[in-house]
């Protein structure tokens, strides 16, 4: 397993930490739909900067640090025993090296008290569906679509209706 740090985010980071991410998440759709995507949630960005920008301000952000360098980034809320992954990302240049399980080790370390922790990830997002459950030991629980929209956010019902037509799945992992 890489031997990854969760540092938290500092101020002047926030900024590449915005960019890096969106990197990571087009890297996702280019990869599924090629130039041809139209899951864009605002000028060419699959998640755009208001969405990272409130995931960051709500919740508990960290740069994934491996060898001093910064090479993801994750945000997490927690609630007691509950704990909900906002964001999880690692650059696409470091793909399959084990940084993202790493990361996730050193979150679940980091909130010993959580025991139900929930995540959603779009239906085409075939390799964040393989790293959640296979890897990291999450369930998928529920399909978020437009015959089935999320009742406790009306924002993601939004964003599935507009942008992710085709659903998302909603991960759990009881500890």
């Amino acid at each position: 397993m890489a031997d990854v740090q969760l540092c938290p985010l500092a101020d002047n980071d926030r900024e590449q930490f915005i960019l890096d991410n969106q990197e990571a998440f087009n890297y996702g759709a280019l990869e599924e739909f090629g130039l041809r995507d139209d899951h864009f949630e605002e000028d060419e960005e699959i998640i755009s900067r208001s969405t990272i920008e409130h995931a960051i301000d709500s919740g508990e952000a960290y740069r994934i640090m491996l060898d001093g360098k910064a090479v993801g980034g994750a945000v997490v809320k927690v609630d007691g025993t509950h704990g909900d992954l906002d964001l999880l990302f690692v650059s696409p240049h470091i793909h399959s090296k084990g940084v993202g399980y790493a990361a996730w080790c050193e979150i679940e370390k980091l909130y010993p008290q959580v025991t139900v922790w929930e995540t959603v990830t779009p239906y085409f997002e075939k390799r964040n569906i393989h790293f959640y459950v296979n890897r990291c030991g999450f369930h998928i629980v529920e399909f978020y679509n437009s015959h089935h929209p999320d009742s406790n956010d009306p924002d993601m019902t939004d964003q599935i209706d507009e942008q992710f037509p085709d659903g998302m799945f909603r991960f759990e992992k009881r500890k």
